[in-house]
């Protein structure tokens, strides 16, 4: 009876598998013939059955039992089958990529079917057997389908462009399903931004956000208004089903307490809204920072005469205010080892040049020396008052002139102390790479700053307690990092050296942050 009580314990504790496959009894018998467990099968991912019983919904591993019934399946001819629902934005291009790339380390084929212009499938084939061993199915339409599919366990996968709503994670929750904001089972994939765009002849070339809540109200209806011509504004944006559409109002209007104007042409796909405001002389859109084709992106302007520009390196450390994460969800099921052996591929470092090739933004950090950032030290000099003296700067330059800046940068979520997703993900992947060696025998100090709203005394403790904060949650989350290899230390400069103005929420928010220098 041992292995019977092992397979219910085990079961108390285990998840949900793959897909069903089908309502159907079947028996599975211990290897002795001693004991036999009936029911109806639930799913199978290639080693372990989940089935329905007397005792309730159990999980049980297939290397211990034989199985009977019409249900069984074909040990040696099965195909481990993952299907993947959500923004159309990563799933037309990127994680494809991702798929053919993990296919090509593993010396599998793989072809693409095309079902319709939502449903796609992609199947990995030893090219030895020609054996089928694994199919991704993917469902491209937008994060909310993305996330009902997950909810009526339609969706292995979700691809996101925006976290997941508390009610969505409480259904998931009561469902079964696990806790899917967990940092298990949610991960950034990849960073995009969200991003005005223009035709390429529109003169005007920055907006500042407040204008741009405006504009988008219906409040600003005329180009004159920025500088441009005397012409009408006419409005593009994403489906408001869409992560990025929501993103926006969220980021933008959302915190400008306005509602969205009804005229506004909207597009289910950023490449159509992007060759709609090219053709648009008096077109204003609001798109993915990878889908800008031929438009011309707009910089952010503040009151102050900083512009913020969408880029590679400024969505990477969160310089660039409207960044948009990219999560990839899955609840707590068991997929079989092919989609397992998949994630792990799509969330490493190896996958980030893929990642960059398809057009998005990727994770992988970057040195950026002092001499290199100009413009961040002229507006620390700009912003130097009576509390930020000479000195305070000359003690800031000497700390970072021997460091370099790494690309991973934390900022938390407005009026709490909890970090922001794409904050929470670099924990975790700087707490990875300690983990690997990366940073072994070197130091890496996190530089804590703040906005200018207080004195700057204040401002200077706030800062130095975030940078401790931050800290302290990567070396929690490095289980396995011993603190001899790297020296982590914290350093604070408060206000010394904004990045953004001060005179609007956006950018005090911008302006708070912990930095990472590396030497």
């Amino acid at each position: 009876m041992t292995l019977l009580r092992a397979a219910f314990c085990a079961a108390l504790f285990l998840f949900a598998l793959c897909r069903p496959l089908g309502a159907e009894d079947v028996t599975l018998t211990s290897r002795d013939g001693e004991v036999e467990l009936s029911g109806t099968l639930l799913g199978f991912d290639g080693e372990l059955y989940r089935i329905d019983t007397i005792y309730g919904e159990l999980t049980v591993d297939g290397s211990g039992v034989t199985c009977d019934g019409p249900a069984c399946p074909s040990l040696e001819d099965y195909v481990a089958e993952i299907r993947i629902s959500g923004a159309a934005s990563m799933g037309t291009v990127m994680v494809p990529a991702l798929i053919e790339t993990f296919a090509q380390r593993n010396g599998y084929n793989v072809t693409r079917e095309t079902q319709d212009a939502s449903h796609r499938s992609y199947s990995l084939t030893d090219p030895d057997s020609d054996r089928v061993i694994a199919r991704f199915f993917f469902r491209l339409t937008n994060t909310d389908e993305g996330f009902a599919d997950l909810l009526a366990n339609e969706a292995d996968i979700v691809m996101a462009l925006r976290e997941i709503r508390a009610g969505e994670r409480d259904r998931a929750l009561e469902a079964g399903m696990g806790d899917v904001a967990d940092a298990r089972r949610a991960r950034v994939l990849a960073l995009d931004a969200v991003v005005p765009v223009v035709a390429p002849d529109n003169p005007v070339r920055s907006v500042s956000l407040t204008e741009l809540a405006r504009i988008y109200a219906g409040e600003i209806r005329n180009w004159s208004a920025l500088g441009g011509p005397d012409s009408p504004i006419t409005l593009y944006a994403p489906d408001a089903e869409t992560g990025l559409a929501q993103a926006f109002e969220r980021q933008v209007m959302a915190r400008s307490s306005l509602e969205q104007t009804g005229d506004i042409r909207r597009f289910a796909l950023g490449e159509d809204l992007a060759r709609a405001v090219v053709a648009d002389p008096f077109g204003l859109g609001i798109t993915s920072y990878a889908e800008t084709g031929r438009a011309q992106v707009l910089s952010l302007r503040g009151g102050c005469g900083r512009n913020l520009v969408a880029g590679r390196q400024t969505i990477k450390t969160e310089d660039y205010p409207l960044t948009a994460p990219m999560f990839l969800y899955r609840p707590a099921r068991r997929l079989p080892r092919t989609g397992r052996e998949f994630l792990a591929f799509a969330t490493s470092s190896a996958a980030q040049l893929v990642i960059r090739r398809s057009g998005f933004v990727d994770q992988a950090p970057e040195l950026v020396s002092l001499e290199l950032q100009g413009n961040r030290l002229a507006n620390a000099i700009d912003a130097a008052g009576p509390e930020i003296t000479l000195e305070v700067l000359k003690r800031m330059i000497s700390v970072l002139s021997p460091r370099k800046r790494l690309t991973t940068s934390f900022r938390f979520e407005t009026g709490s102390a909890r970090l922001d997703a794409q904050s929470r993900s670099n924990v975790v992947r700087l707490a990875e790479a300690l983990e690997r060696g990366r940073y072994d025998s070197r130091e890496l100090l996190f530089v804590g700053f703040s906005d200018g709203d207080g004195s700057a005394l204040a401002n200077q403790s706030i800062a130095l307690r975030r940078a401790e904060t931050v800290r302290r949650a990567v070396l929690d989350a490095a289980e396995t990092f011993d603190s001899a290899r790297a020296e982590l230390r914290v350093d604070a400069f408060g206000e010394a050296m904004p990045v953004a103005c001060d005179t609007s929420e956006w950018g005090r928010l911008t302006n708070r942050r912990v930095e990472v220098w590396l030497r």
